[in-house]
């Protein structure tokens, strides 16, 4: 999710216009993972995750921060307050930042160059996550502003004398493309400094995600994301084959398509062809009604949910063949008429969708809200935040979600 609303982008892009088995971490509900204890990889085969012979479905949350906090001895708590939570109501995946471009607190300072507390926070984060049996799904870069993103690594190289137009030469630019592969490089092969596991051997680690939500403004048909993505795709697979992968993607689809995407927008992804690059081993979509389709009222956003998550279902299932997570949802506080017992309605929603698709062997393997916090973490609050203490409901929610998954396995 980018942390602003993205309305601008939309109105921007509106004026142009196969079952091998391979390796990710995984693991059960509330289950330790226990480093040299045997907990090893999960492996996808067709459109599902299999642990130790039997399904794996997933039932997590988003937590960008958890590095961000793990790098200051004075806010670590708040990270392993989180794992601890999580694990309490069942929850077995985070999805959060690898990534932390240039800035304050960064982790890669300049190209190549990195904060070795920042790193150290990000092996707390991995150690701790393997404590309470939920794995991670780390996302290698942004492609919105924060954090750093595409436009730190283009600013880069510009100031290093290269000649580049704007930041969508992330995508094709031959010394942006390296620094980006050397950040690869640099955390798959970084030696953990509390558990001894290098990244790319560490079961903790359930997927690298190439980039949060990748977008061109240059390119709405696609070629240069769909370039990138099969170039880096296969990229990280020569480092680490032990892991999953996937794109990041929204779930945005292409020309042929694209009567699907809210508004019917083009914003340089398609569903389809980036997951069927071959090495990317599920894929994923985002969703959030309020904002795609601004100013819509509550029956038109729920009739595009059905139908977004529908489309998305038949064509992993028909056409790549491979398992769909929903990497974020949720519903914001910001928006007008928000309600705590709307949010529970749309988690259950959704969550029924998972469970039934589940329960029939269909490729709808598991969710991750968007986000979870702690208490007095009042700063990131963003309208979309969990925090269990203050919402009963939707942490009973939750749980039951976790236990129906954990039957079906």
């Amino acid at each position: 999710m980018r942390f602003q609303l993205f309305i601008n982008a939309f109105i921007v892009a509106l004026v142009v216009q196969h079952g091998d088995c391979v390796g990710a971490a995984g693991g059960s509900t509330n289950r330790k993972l226990g480093y040299g204890s045997g907990a090893g990889f999960v492996q996808r085969h067709g459109t599902s995750f299999i642990l130790n012979g039997k399904p794996h479905f997933l039932n997590g949350f988003n937590a960008y921060w958890l590095m961000y906090m793990a790098s200051d001895p004075s806010t670590r708590p708040k990270v392993t307050a989180t794992f601890q939570q999580a694990s309490h109501h069942g929850l077995n995946v985070a999805r959060t930042w690898a990534f932390s471009d240039g800035g304050y607190r960064a982790l890669q300072v300049s190209p190549g160059s990195y904060s070795e507390q920042t790193f150290q926070g990000l092996d707390f984060v991995i150690s701790e996550a393997g404590k309470y049996g939920v794995r991670l799904i780390l996302s290698l870069v942004n492609n919105w502003h924060d954090y750093g993103g595409k436009n730190q690594y283009v600013q880069w190289a510009k100031e290093r004398g290269q000649y580049v137009n704007n930041e969508d030469d992330f995508f094709t630019h031959p010394i942006v493309k390296q620094y980006y592969k050397n950040h690869i490089k640099a955390v798959l092969t970084r030696k953990n400094k509390i558990t001894g596991l290098t990244y790319k051997d560490d079961p903790t680690i359930f997927a690298w995600e190439l980039m949060n939500e990748p977008r061109s403004q240059q390119d709405y048909l696609g070629k240069s994301i769909q370039n990138w993505a099969r170039e880096m795709a296969a990229y990280v697979k020569s480092i680490d084959s032990n892991h999953l992968l996937e794109v990041g993607l929204e779930g945005f689809y292409g020309q042929e398509k694209k009567q699907l995407n809210p508004g019917g927008y083009l914003v340089g992804t398609d569903f389809i062809s980036n997951n069927q690059i071959p090495q990317i081993d599920f894929v994923t979509m985002h969703l959030y009604p309020e904002q795609w389709i601004p100013g819509s009222d509550e029956a038109t956003q729920a009739a595009f949910v059905d139908k977004w998550v529908q489309a998305h279902i038949q064509d992993s299932k028909d056409i790549l063949g491979k398992p769909i997570l929903l990497a974020e949802f949720g519903k914001s506080s910001k928006f007008s008429g928000y309600s705590v017992a709307k949010r529970d309605s749309y988690f259950a929603r959704l969550y029924d969708e998972i469970y039934s698709s589940a329960r029939s062997g269909g490729p709808f393997t598991g969710g991750l809200f968007w986000q979870l916090l702690t208490q007095g973490m009042d700063g990131m609050r963003d309208g979309y935040e969990v925090i269990l203490e203050e919402s009963p409901s939707t942490a009973n929610l939750i749980v039951q979600q976790s236990r129906k998954l954990s039957t079906l396995a």
